[in-house]
């Protein structure tokens, strides 16, 4: 290394030279450990051992280095994103600062006072810098008091700036409109927002107080009256004290009258007496809000007065010998007031208070006054007339214009078409009637029956439609509650009576039989028995069916063919169902055949329209048929 220990030569070749005795040229070490902890320690001498001056840098130097920004390496730093922009009157919405101030106002026409002391609140809005000043209402001041000065900035001088909060603090004196306030104290709010901001606050000062303000609560003289009752006194201390009473007037009596509620007040700072209505909803009486205005109500006249009309009567002190008071209402008695009793029957907590401090009286209940409604008329139904169905009948009872009565919809849809059918004979001691057969049908979906008779020819009775479609009513049962025959009434060997006929059920057709079957609980074991009495007795065979079927003869298929071209004619026929009924009611034995005679007998009776050349063919097939 080459180096010039002389001050003063140029560095130059040949005014420099080599040190011998340097034989070390490395950099000192900085890094060190102490009891474990990396320690950094300042270089003391450089490269070849030469002594480094302390301080070498100055702090100006060293700052720069120690901020210097590795822009070569990194490049330029990124900027940190902007903060958001709030505006005032979202960063100090509901925001206020609130002082305590008085004014001084002069009073030149009093000679009890020459200036008032007048307290109020400064409010100062940092959302948009107005103020506003409020001064707290005082009971009975005379003073027009409130909103002083609405909100708005308020001009500071005359260059036409405006008050800032910055301006604000206790202890100094601000001008507002000609007016000097006071401030003397703020609120927990202010005070920390003004400190955040930097603003040194003064000491709080004391609340002026008005001196005619203090006077008056001093206490009063004591005068001596010569009157044994003060009603100044009486003015003053029942202020705004009033009795008040429920009461009502039963007029009830009288041709049209009611009974209506009424509030009596009693008014304890001048004994005066007000009733006022109470209105109901849509009671259909006019809005007026008093039956009597305030007044004091005489209690008893004077002998003269008695006689006087009182409509033109000045009621005075001379014209009446006691006046009504607060003894005089009690709950639970009448009192007339203007020739109209009423009866008091509760009262208010204060007047139940008052009562039981002034006399004694702990106990004042409510008495109950509602009248107990009388209990529903219950309409009875005339008697039946025996026209139509009781039901159809009542309607006419129930409304002014009579709809039919509701049915059983899902019962209708359920049993639609479903009818079932019996036979009968009418138990009837005349002997023509013995031989009499009739085919009850009874349907499910509205649960009437109807009857018919099978014409008979030679019988001397018309047949055909012996009653119509109906509700047969028990005997057993009431005008009042009919009871209806339903569809367990009818089995075997049943007694059903019908408008004063009585029938005996003989059998029924299959499709009962399956019914009753599939609804055996609702059966009595009775008509079950007679069930399956009627099925095995359908299931024996005849005897002369079965001789019948052991024959083989070819003129039982011609028969048959027969018999089928018949069914097809008759297919189309009116009265196909009663041919089935009819023959149904010959055929005694249940086996399915009728004899020749019986069957000409039955086609002549139902007129049956059937050709001449069929019915010779049937006869001659019979008559091969019967040959032994």
């Amino acid at each position: 290394m080459v180096s010039n220990p002389v001050h003063g030569l140029p560095f130059l070749p040949g005014s420099s030279f080599r040190d011998p005795t340097k034989t070390a040229f490395h950099r000192s070490q900085t890094l060190g450990y102490r009891n474990g902890y990396a320690v950094v320690r300042r270089p003391t001498v450089g490269i070849g051992g030469d002594r480094l001056p302390v301080n070498q840098l100055s702090q100006a130097e060293l700052d720069e280095l120690a901020n210097k920004a590795p822009v070569l390496t990194y490049g330029q730093p990124k900027q940190a994103p902007p903060a958001a922009f709030i505006p005032a009157h979202v960063a100090f919405d509901k925001k206020v600062l609130k002082f305590d101030a008085y004014f001084q106002e002069d009073v030149p026409m009093s000679t009890e006072e020459h200036y008032r002391i007048r307290q109020v609140n400064i409010y100062y809005y940092l959302e948009d810098d107005s103020m506003s000043v409020m001064e707290p209402v005082v009971e009975n001041s005379g003073i027009l008091q409130g909103k002083l000065i609405k909100r708005q900035r308020l001009a500071k001088n005359d260059q036409g700036d405006h008050y800032h909060w910055k301006d604000l603090n206790r202890g100094i004196n601000i001008t507002i409109y000609g007016r000097t306030f006071r401030l003397v104290d703020c609120d927990r709010f202010t005070q920390v927002f003004l400190e955040s901001q930097g603003i040194e606050l003064n000491p709080p000062e004391k609340m002026a107080l008005d001196p005619y303000t203090e006077l008056r609560k001093q206490p009063l003289r004591k005068y001596v009256t010569p009157s044994d009752f003060d009603q100044l006194k009486q003015f003053l201390t029942f202020d705004k004290q009033v009795l008040r009473f429920y009461a009502i007037w039963d007029d009830t009596d009288s041709m049209f009258g009611e009974c209506r509620n009424y509030i009596i007040h009693y008014y304890l700072m001048d004994d005066t007496v007000e009733i006022r209505e109470v209105h109901e909803r849509n009671d259909g009486r006019d809005p007026f809000p008093l039956l009597m205005n305030r007044q004091r109500m005489p209690k008893v006249l004077v002998e003269n007065a008695k006689n006087f009309p009182q409509c033109v009567l000045e009621i005075s002190d001379q014209e009446v010998l006691e006046w009504y008071t607060a003894k005089d209402f009690i709950v639970g008695k009448p009192i007339t007031i203007l020739g109209r009793t009423f009866f008091i029957y509760d009262c208010d907590p204060f007047t139940r208070q008052y009562y039981k401090e002034k006399f004694g009286i702990s106990d004042l209940p409510r008495i109950d006054v509602s009248k107990k409604e009388p209990p529903p008329v219950k309409q009875e139904l005339p008697p039946y007339n025996g026209y139509g169905l009781v039901e159809d009948s009542a309607q006419n009872c129930f409304v002014l214009i009579p709809k039919a009565p509701k049915k059983d919809v899902m019962k209708m849809l359920m049993d639609d078409n479903k009818v079932l059918r019996y036979l009968a004979a009418l138990d009837s001691p005349i002997p023509e009637d013995k031989d009499r057969r009739f085919v009850f049908s009874y349907f499910l979906a509205s649960d009437m029956i109807s009857i018919f008779e099978p014409p008979v020819r030679n019988s001397g009775i018309i047949g055909g439609k012996y009653l119509g479609r109906t509700k047969v009513v028990k005997p057993s049962s009431s005008v009042e509650n009919p009871i209806y025959y339903g569809p367990t009434d009818f089995f075997i060997g049943a007694v059903i009576e019908v408008f004063g006929h009585r029938f005996i059920i003989l059998d029924t057709d299959d499709y009962v039989l399956k019914y009753m079957k599939s609804n055996a609980a609702q059966y009595s074991p009775e008509a079950l028995l007679s069930i399956q009495n009627r099925v095995q007795k359908r299931e024996a065979p005849a005897p002369e069916l079965e001789n019948k079927q052991t024959k083989e003869d070819p003129g039982e298929q011609e028969l048959e063919a027969l018999i089928d071209t018949i069914q097809k004619q008759l297919k189309h026929h009116p009265c196909k169902d009663n041919i089935r009924e009819a023959f149904q009611i010959y055929d005694k034995e249940a086996s399915g055949y009728v004899d020749k005679e019986m069957f000409f007998k039955i086609c002549d009776s139902l007129h049956l329209p059937v050709d001449d050349s069929l019915i010779k063919e049937i006869q001659v097939l019979i008559a091969l048929l019967s040959d032994p």
